[in-house]
């Protein structure tokens, strides 16, 4: 089994470089259709990681446009507070206080209708390192509560009204 999950984390490592050589729409579009040819059902972690000064953690990815919530994949096996404290980490170098608290659970219908988004709050401890661009990641940074981007997505710009403001959650991410 470790072999196979070895062989699964490669492949997707090759996929997401050669994603990264292709037009950002593109790019998400085939990342989609790779999701949901692995599993049925898709089924996300993000996080709303605040820090000491009450900024919020983005990241922009080098596939798809816009700042995000960092956040990804739950693998077969994981749970999902254990896949969004992993992808702090791998996304950003964050480590974390306590565990993340749940917030809500979405269906993500921009991607598919099979697709679900696990959104969690956090404080974060500290960073292990700067995060260097990647691959996959190429900035992680913190941003004022009331400066966010003006490239943050609609969704993450709706979250934070949501997690901030007590405005009425709503279920489509």
């Amino acid at each position: 089994m470790k072999k196979l999950k070895d062989a699964v984390s490669r492949f997707k490592s090759i996929a997401i470089k050669v994603l990264t050589g292709l037009p950002r729409p593109l790019a998400s579009r085939l990342a989609v259709v790779f999701g949901l040819s692995t599993r049925a059902m898709t089924l996300g972690v993000r996080a709303v990681v605040f820090n000491e000064h009450s900024e919020v953690l983005l990241v922009q990815h080098t596939y798809v446009e816009g700042w995000h919530f960092p956040g990804g994949g739950v693998e077969r096996g994981e749970a999902a507070v254990q896949a969004m404290i992993k992808e702090l980490r791998e996304e950003a170098n964050i480590t974390l206080k306590s565990v993340p608290k749940l917030f809500h659970i979405y269906r993500n219908t921009q991607h598919s209708r099979f697709d679900h988004v696990v959104l969690f709050v956090c404080q974060h401890e500290g960073q292990t390192d700067p995060k260097v661009p990647d691959h996959e990641i190429a900035e992680a940074r913190f941003f004022s509560i009331n400066a966010l981007p003006e490239t943050v997505t609609k969704s993450t710009a709706q979250r934070m009204q949501e997690v901030l403001h007590g405005v009425p959650k709503s279920d489509i991410w």
